[in-house]
């Protein structure tokens, strides 16, 4: 059964009302007043029988339910905060300053239950309706930009080929094709090799390996693309054979470079950071 409001209650000798009280230009007063409530009541009332206990009153329900989201709060606590407020009391439809709990919190969810989706789409209306797009439009809109860091290693061209290297061989031994040439010991002398390159002595040894890795590269991604092709397997590899073909044929100033296999999309962003000239991910923007 609908729960009945008050709407002319009569005045108490020892209570003073919450109007005479609170500051009347407050925000919730004001939109309280926006608010059509006779409106609300007439929209949810076909949610309650004619029958029964009389239950909470709509509008107090519907207020809190605006308040609770208003303020992003849990049932239970917005009930012992209510008590401490009174202007969400007013909100509410209150009179004078309550000092016991307006309900149990199980009441939101029997709310919940009894309007369904279609009483939270009603919900949802009002609480749009109550902010005209006008007042709500900023004269200044404030936009920064940030970089949402992929989980990948710090990409270099030598751990790339590497990577070739090891997914050919995987690609091998799967299928059982005998390769020309496995180069593992080759391979882990080279990558021991090609590091410290910014030395002096030690750059023109680096560069060179990493120039022989990338050779291995493709002479094995060659190799195995010919015998998946003798197998009528390969039709099965073309995207990951296309993306290390990709790989191996970009160059240092181009575009859409891949930096890493198993997160291709990853952008090379430079935000001017002292600290971190270079971030690896995708580019995020907040207004």
């Amino acid at each position: 059964m609908t729960g009945k409001t008050n709407k002319n209650p009569q005045l108490e000798v020892f209570r003073v009302p919450l109007v005479n009280v609170i500051n009347m230009e407050h925000e919730l007063v004001l939109l309280s007043g926006r608010i059509n409530w006779e409106s609300v009541e007439r929209d949810f009332s076909g949610y309650y029988s004619d029958m029964g206990r009389p239950a909470v009153p709509i509008r107090k329900m519907v207020g809190s339910m605006l308040l609770k989201q208003m303020y992003n709060l849990g049932d239970e606590t917005f009930v012992e905060r209510w008590i401490e407020n009174p202007y969400w009391q007013y909100f509410c439809g209150e009179t004078y300053f309550q000092y016991e709990q307006p309900f149990d919190p199980s009441e939101f969810v029997n709310f919940r239950k009894r309007i369904g989706t279609d009483g939270a789409q009603k919900l949802l209306k009002l609480s749009i309706s109550l902010f005209d797009s006008r007042e709500v439009q900023e004269k200044e809109v404030l936009i920064d930009t940030t970089v949402q860091e992929k989980n990948i290693t710090f990409p270099t061209d030598s751990k790339l080929h590497k990577k070739i290297i090891e997914g050919c061989l995987q690609i091998a031994d799967k299928e059982d094709i005998k390769l020309r040439q496995r180069y593992t010991r080759i391979v882990k002398q080279l990558m021991i090799d090609q590091r410290f390159r910014e030395h002096p002595r030690r750059w023109k040894k680096a560069n060179s390996a990493a120039r022989k890795l990338k050779t291995i590269a493709g002479r094995l991604l060659r190799d195995v693309e010919r015998k998946l092709d003798d197998i009528d397997k390969l039709s099965y590899y073309d995207e990951r054979l296309w993306l290390y073909y990709r790989v191996l044929g970009q160059k240092r100033d181009d575009k859409n470079k891949i930096y890493s296999f198993h997160a291709p999309e990853v952008k090379c962003i430079s935000k001017g950071k002292e600290h971190k000239k270079y971030e690896f991910g995708n580019k995020s923007c907040f207004a």
